[in-house]
């Protein structure tokens, strides 16, 4: 069981600054085992040769099968499951969980579904417009300095799921809608939201932005998205049919 659930982990790291980071966190994935090997979203220093040196012989084959992306829709769109991780909380982002709680959440998803744990930039972390594409968010307990390096935190993360997944999980989530799946669902809602008026011009994005936290703690399928996609194109259809007759 945990090398079906260690092989659907991908580490996610969006705009990685130092390719030695990059290298060390590809190390912490061979240390504890997660399979789904590394994504790049727009790395800023690509320099293969500094990421083979940290990530060493053992952890290459990583690097070289690591897939780069322009943008972190793309990257994610196959993933059923994202968590974020970030140091900043707040009452507009996700609710948070430690790593260990976090952990037993991703081997429920991880025996059904492909999962990203997705890290932020060294500079800057994840944004809130990166955090909607997440169903979680997880937060490292420090003594007060919150600023802890990219590969400390892959290596904290990964850690606390080879632990966790060395018992069965308690319970399974199903197989969910992927990021791809739930972006158009979203897009749909965003569409009947401005039709019916129910946003303000000029701040489209908070009722949407409410909607993705409430619907994030849904274990949502992909028929759930279908389901929700066609009641909004029902709504349009009427919506655009009273326009026409007015």
């Amino acid at each position: 069981m945990d090398s079906l659930i260690l092989k659907n982990i991908t580490v996610v790291l969006n705009e990685p600054r130092y390719p030695e980071n990059i290298g060390a966190a590809a190390r912490c994935c061979m240390n504890m085992g997660l399979g789904g090997g590394i994504y790049a979203v727009r790395p800023q220093m690509p320099y293969r040769e500094k990421m083979l040196k940290m990530a060493t012989h053992e952890a290459a084959s990583i690097i070289e099968e690591m897939r780069v992306f322009d943008n972190l829709k793309d990257a994610l769109r196959q993933f059923g499951y994202v968590l974020g991780t970030s140091a900043r909380t707040g009452k507009k982002r996700l609710p948070t969980h430690t790593p260990r709680q976090a952990a037993a959440r991703i081997c429920e998803a991880a025996a059904e579904n492909r999962v990203a744990l997705l890290f932020g930039s060294e500079k800057w972390g994840l944004q809130n417009s990166d955090l909607e594409l997440c169903h979680g968010l997880v937060t490292i307990p420090t003594a007060g300095f919150s600023s802890i390096n990219l590969a400390q935190s892959v290596m904290i993360l990964a850690y606390e799921i080879h632990i966790a997944a060395s018992a069965p999980p308690e319970r399974f989530m199903p197989k969910l809608a992927t990021t791809h799946e739930l972006e158009g669902m979203y897009a749909h809602i965003s569409e009947l939201f401005d039709a019916a008026g129910f946003v303000k011009r000029e701040d489209p994005g908070y009722w949407l932005s409410n909607v993705r936290r409430f619907l994030a703690s849904y274990p949502l399928k992909a028929r759930d998205a279908r389901m929700i996609r066609g009641f909004c194109r029902q709504l349009l259809h009427v919506l655009n049919t009273q326009g026409r007759e007015g």
